[in-house]
């Protein structure tokens, strides 16, 4: 994925930013949301679309979960960094942390992926979007988490933690039934009917015969 939205300028963007913080969400991001937190200006209105590239408003301009989650500023900046890693997911794909290729690097990465269809203007405003929102972002906070795509790998393997916890714990099983079966004693109740006679050698052959197989 590569976001086609840009900025014309880049100078409001963190203080947008920063005043969406300090702002109650909106059912709808609009234009005139926009104006009422202070910014007129035609070029600013821009940012709804880039807002709508990292995931915080959906397509009808309403936040979404990652809209809230960026309200709570112990957490905005790396929220922000998810969703930037999202928006330009092909220039994470050509290095890992594309955040920190410089301004020409990213242009020369933005013309290839574009297959040279933007014009170098609109090369050049992309670049300068993408650098103002890595500038703004947290990347050391958002680095420790794991990309779904990676996760999937991981269970393919056969290599997920959970996978691990419940091969050991199939070990510890198997000791344990073993572990009781070394120490088991068995006892044995033979019940045995005597045949009714007066005939006292019947017995005798009997009772023989228990000490001879038995005892």
């Amino acid at each position: 994925m590569l976001t086609n939205y840009y900025l014309v300028t880049t100078k409001n963007l963190e203080s947008i930013l920063n005043t969406i913080l300090t702002a109650k969400a909106p059912e709808r991001f609009t234009n005139k949301f926009l104006s009422d937190l202070g910014f007129t200006s035609s070029n600013d209105r821009l940012i709804i679309g880039i807002l709508k590239a990292v995931g915080m408003l959906d397509e009808n301009s309403a936040p979404t979960q990652r809209y809230f989650d960026f309200l709570d500023q112990t957490q905005s900046k790396k929220v922000l960094a998810e969703g930037i890693k999202e928006a330009y997911e092909d220039l994470f794909n050509l290095r890992i942390d594309a955040q920190n290729m410089t301004n020409d690097e990213v242009k020369n990465k933005l013309k290839t992926l574009t297959q040279g269809q933007k014009s170098e203007k609109v090369i050049s405003m992309m670049a300068m979007t993408f650098k103002a929102l890595g500038e703004y972002a947290d990347w050391e906070k958002a680095k420790n988490i794991t990309p779904k795509s990676e996760k999937e790998v991981i269970n393919v393997k056969g290599n997920s933690s959970h996978e691990k916890t419940s091969i050991e714990d199939q070990k510890r099983l198997e000791e344990t039934v073993n572990d009781r079966s070394k120490s088991l004693d068995l006892h044995y109740n033979i019940q045995i009917h005597l045949p009714e006679t007066r005939d006292m050698a019947v017995y005798d052959a009997i009772f023989q015969s228990l000490k001879k197989h038995l005892i």
